[in-house]
């Protein structure tokens, strides 16, 4: 890759790495990348976890230095999202992108909906102790989510955080926190299946995780000081955005 190409793939890996901890859809800013780098579809997929990986390291680092979560909160929730990610990480789904973009658009308008008419959902926690077991409603919830993050992974976030908020009544910041642990056990399990598989770029992938990493790093800072309410705000950002990029472009 020439010079500034390089430059770009950080760039945009550190926006990336920044959404992704506080919100989520970073991929839809790194796979398009990506692609014009001229990777395959299926192997700019893959390189995207190598990125996904090392931003999670980043941000479970950075929250828990901060004290802002312990282990044992919410590990439960990572076995479900484990096995749903390994098991849609093997699955080829002849699903078309344009029908899958629209579905997932409308997911995030309703997502924005929840977001913008209860606020107090996602600011008061129901939860504060953060002692969440593991039902059989959350088992299944978080499967498919894991399922869904080891299928095409953009997006994940919103659906982790809302799982984590609506259906264990955990606090925004601390939700955060959850979510990239969570994201980070079902990450390493889709790696290993497209690497297995040959479908990573090493150089391009950790080039591109390096600026993760930094943009995570700073995401963790940035939801320690600002708090749940601009958690939420942004949120409302990126949900609105994405979803008119989905069901518009």
């Amino acid at each position: 890759m020439d010079f500034w190409l390089f430059v770009l793939v950080i760039f945009v890996g550190a926006a990336a790495g920044f959404i992704n901890t506080l919100a989520g859809s970073g991929s839809l800013l790194t796979l398009p990348v990506l692609i014009f780098l001229g990777l395959p579809a299926n192997v700019a997929n893959g390189t995207n976890r190598i990125g996904i990986l090392m931003q999670s390291i980043a941000a479970v680092g950075g929250f828990k230095k901060k004290k802002v979560f312990e282990w044992s909160e919410g590990i439960w929730l990572t076995f479900p999202a484990a096995i749903g990610a390994l098991i849609g990480s093997m699955v080829a789904v002849d699903i078309d992108e344009l029908l899958m973009n629209r579905i997932i658009g409308v997911l995030l308008v309703f997502m924005f909906v929840l977001l913008l008419a209860k606020p107090e959902r996602w600011l008061n926690p129901t939860n504060p102790k953060t002692n969440i077991r593991l039902t059989p409603l959350r088992f299944v919830v978080f499967m498919a989510i894991g399922f869904y993050g080891g299928f095409i992974q953009a997006g994940v976030g919103y659906f982790l955080l809302a799982g984590l908020v609506l259906g264990a009544g955990v606090d925004l910041v601390k939700a955060n926190a959850i979510k990239v642990l969570i994201t980070f056990v079902f990450t390493v399990l889709a790696l290993g299946v497209f690497i297995y598989n040959n479908q990573v770029d090493y150089l391009i992938g950790i080039t591109m995780g390096v600026g993760n990493m930094l943009g995570a790093w700073v995401a963790t800072h940035v939801a320690v000081k600002k708090g749940a309410v601009f958690i939420r705000w942004f949120l409302l950002v990126c949900v609105f955005a994405f979803a008119l990029k989905l069901l518009l472009f």
